[in-house]
């Protein structure tokens, strides 16, 4: 018999699970704020909540004066090399040069020319060096790779296969971020699989990379991350977990708000799991960002989410038999309401559009404001001439939490 333990703590959803191994398959400035521990834009379960913590108490990163992080902020070339600064105790490598564009009132005019010196960034052709053009995450990815002085030791393009975007990568950048990769010093998420090379770097992403640098040179603890990219040579034995019939496990629905539908209709739904599910001595079972496919399903006069598949971020999918309790919370549309503020931040089933366009007068109910983007001409005719229709109203962040009907068995290395 499984017995479920479910302790909140800061960092994740911990569950006490059946366990068996078998061969199943801060923005940096001239005057930074002080150091805190916690911000109030940083929730426990954020991703990077721990890589941004850490760097925090080591005086690494640093929050802005309200108290936040602002996680999702692009990172300048210039910020960057402020954080390498305040990361990294190493010896000039190189004499430092001016940049024509870093005149030396700047505030980051020595970060910048520290970091030249110690070999971690360089400029562009014409003696520039672009302060404030947001850096990309192959750019962070070389720079910590030069710095540190990685080779890599293994085949570069076998190593770049564990991406699936591996093409996008620019060629200059291939060989440090194998590198990288080796040293296990990328981290992907939501898909451990997906680089987004090209993709501006966000204040989130570059302490998670500065964090996992720092653990490659021996100078920081090892972090449980489900987002770090592991390259293994031997992999470890495949462990099947157990997650008992009765775990609930938070969801979330980052499209929207609100969800309306009618008591009849069957709604398909993509929801995300909220928190990670992590096994007491610490290993992710199930990483928060997993995406859960099912659907919205009439039930005792109200809707009713049911799950079908599991997919971890590893790409990895299961069947699963899972449900949200029964919501029967209705709003009801009336002729003459406007149909711009039913719709705000709310998303429809294709019966509740049919029914908000033919009870309002309104036929702009757009594609992508209905679930799974299906037509609604057709549905329109069965509200014909009511002055009202009572909706479902679901509130996918908290209405939607879903419990297990089933134990469901997950394999993990």
């Amino acid at each position: 018999m499984f017995t479920l333990n479910r302790l909140q703590s800061k960092t994740a959803l911990f569950m006490a699970l059946s366990v068996t191994v078998g061969s199943v398959t801060p923005l940096i400035t001239s005057a930074p704020t002080l150091a805190q521990t916690g911000f109030s834009d940083v929730s426990s379960n954020y991703w990077a909540s721990q890589f941004i913590q850490q760097l925090s108490q080591r005086g690494v990163i640093a929050g802005f004066p309200d108290g936040t992080f602002r996680p999702e902020e692009p990172v300048t070339r210039a910020q960057f090399a402020a954080m390498i600064n305040k990361a990294f105790s190493k010896s000039a490598q190189r004499q430092p040069i001016n940049f024509n564009d870093v005149p030396s009132n700047s505030w980051a005019y020595n970060a910048i020319r520290q970091a030249y010196s110690i070999g971690f960034l360089s400029g562009y052709p014409g003696n520039v060096f672009r302060p404030n053009q947001a850096i990309p995450r192959e750019q962070v990815l070389v720079s910590l790779a030069n710095g540190l002085e990685y080779a890599a030791t293994g085949n570069v393009e076998s190593t770049l296969r564990l991406f699936n975007d591996s093409a996008s990568i620019s060629g200059y950048a291939r060989t440090p971020i194998a590198a990288a990769t080796e040293r296990s010093i990328v981290v992907n998420y939501p898909n451990v699989r997906f680089l987004n090379p090209g993709v501006t770097a966000s204040r989130a992403q570059v302490a998670a990379f500065i964090y996992q640098a720092l653990v490659s040179a021996n100078q920081a603890a090892t972090i449980n991350s489900p987002y770090i990219v592991a390259l293994q040579t031997t992999p470890p034995p495949v462990t099947t977990v157990t997650i008992p019939q009765g775990t609930v496990i938070p969801v979330k629905y980052e499209r929207a708000e609100k969800i309306l539908v009618t008591k009849d209709e069957t709604a398909p739904l993509t929801l995300t799991t909220s928190q990670s599910v992590i096994t007491q001595d610490g290993r992710v079972v199930i990483p928060a960002g997993s995406q859960v496919i099912g659907e919205l399903r009439p039930a005792q006069g109200g809707s009713q989410f049911v799950a079908q598949k599991l997919v971890l971020t590893t790409g990895q999918e299961y069947n699963v038999s899972a449900s949200s309790d029964v919501i029967t919370k209705v709003e009801t549309v009336r002729k003459g309401t406007s149909t711009s503020s039913i719709i705000r931040n709310t998303i429809l089933g294709a019966g509740a559009a049919a029914a908000v366009s033919a009870v309002t007068g309104d036929r702009a109910v757009a594609t992508e404001e209905v679930l799974g983007g299906a037509g609604i001409g057709a549905l329109i005719g069965l509200f014909f001439g009511r002055n009202s229709v009572d909706l479902i109203a679901i509130e996918p962040n908290t209405d939607l939490e879903m419990t297990i009907n089933q134990n469901l068995l997950i394999s993990v290395q």
